[in-house]
């Protein structure tokens, strides 16, 4: 079985499963990549209209693979001429892209994008949860940063993402002690934007997505734009921002479409057109 699988359903959800059960879905083998190809896939097609990501088995996902981290002594190994410091800029570059070609693809894909948390979601774990959309939790679902645990400082975004979500005193306090959350604490800090019986997980997490997915995936987009840009941008920024996606909006069959069910009363079909 590949590490990750890929579903895309009629309703237009594609469901993302990191698939390594027997290590918690720890990101080793060919997993980062395939959630890469998968994420890029998912997002350059039309048909796809929502993205879930969940795991396998126990967990949705330990992070890094530290059974191979301690056997590669985490130093990075020269390759035939190659010296130290030129395996150790060629392993910075290929983190940062790794990085760019997961959460940071989901968090700015033209998507919405929902994590199905069905156990632990630590470390990198944990950042790539951080980085979707819309989190939902099984009441199992458990969450920590760790990466104090193992000495490490975090990467996959999440010291950007937990701050925004949590503030910065409450951020720091979690890498710093790297604590495992339990899931009625993730939702009261913010964390998760709802926890559900672990047996309903998967029921009420479609459902809502088959939502999504019904709705105007391009509005959805720009909304995603706006959103995106209002982390960082100052108002006047954002305003002239929101005037430029408010009337690229108008021009869509879904606008037109859905203002004509509106005077109809009746409920608006949207084609993403």
């Amino acid at each position: 079985m590949p590490d990750v699988l890929f579903d895309k359903r009629p309703d237009g959800v594609a469901v993302i499963t990191l698939n390594r059960p027997d290590s918690l879905n720890a990101m080793g083998g060919e997993l980062m990549p395939l959630l890469a190809q998968h994420l890029a896939g998912a997002a350059a097609d039309p048909s796809v209209r929502c993205v879930v990501l969940t795991g396998a088995g126990r967990a949705f996902c330990a992070g890094g693979d530290v059974k191979n981290m301690a056997r590669a002594d985490g130093r990075p190994a020269p390759e035939g001429n190659r010296s130290a410091a030129a395996a150790f800029s060629l392993g910075v570059e290929g983190l940062r892209q790794s990085q760019r070609e997961t959460s940071y693809v989901l968090h700015t894909m033209p998507k919405p994008t929902i994590a199905m948390v069905n156990g632990h979601a630590v470390g990198a774990g944990l950042s790539l949860a951080l980085a979707c959309d819309i989190r939902i939790a099984s009441d199992r679902a458990k969450f920590g940063t760790v990466f104090r645990n193992v000495g490490f400082s975090g990467d996959f975004g999440g010291s950007y993402f937990l701050q925004r979500l949590v503030g910065m005193e409450r951020a720091r306090e979690l890498y710093f002690t790297g604590r495992i959350m339990e899931a009625d604490e993730a939702l009261r800090t913010g964390i998760v934007g709802r926890v559900v019986p672990h047996e309903q997980l998967e029921a009420e997490t479609m459902a809502f997505a088959t939502l999504l997915a019904a709705g105007p995936t391009l509005a959805y987009a720009r909304m995603k734009e706006n959103l995106n840009r209002a982390e960082t941008a100052d108002l006047l920024t954002l305003l002239d921002q929101e005037a430029l996606n408010m009337r690229l909006s108008a021009t869509t069959q879904d606008h037109r479409a859905a203002a004509k069910a509106f005077v109809e009363k009746r409920t608006p079909t949207f084609t993403g057109e």
